[in-house]
């Protein structure tokens, strides 16, 4: 069971960014989702249920990050528009216990080693 995030980058201000966690091992279409950052405290961004017809979003990301899955692709996304100082960090998907997603970081099994994201401000 394996988590792979990529497309971390230096950014410019007001710039975008998509990020993308491929799954493996495990059925991705039953779990729900979430990207955490870690800057340095971990903060939970976006979540989707397993089927992605729900999801959740941060305050500091509202408006800003869209988070969606493929489940024939078994990959998780995270489009990132209109960047600020305040994105830079590492970014993490996670995999929750169930399919429904949780707000707690305790309730996610399994995690991906991250991708740096900074904004060049």
């Amino acid at each position: 069971e394996r988590l792979v995030e990529s497309g971390g980058a230096l950014v410019q201000p007001g710039g975008s960014l998509r990020l993308s966690c491929a799954a493996s091992g495990f059925t991705f279409s039953l779990y729900a989702m979430a990207w955490f950052r870690r800057a340095p405290e971990r903060e939970l961004l976006a979540a989707i249920s397993a089927n992605g017809d729900t999801t959740y979003y941060a305050d500091s990301v509202k408006g800003r990050f869209t988070i969606s899955r493929d489940n024939g692709l078994n990959t998780l996304y995270l489009q990132m528009d209109n960047l600020e100082e305040k994105d830079t960090g590492l970014y993490f998907c996670a995999r929750s216990e169930s399919t429904m997603y949780s707000l707690a970081h305790y309730s996610y099994d399994n995690w991906g080693q991250g991708t740096q994201v900074t904004d060049t401000s």
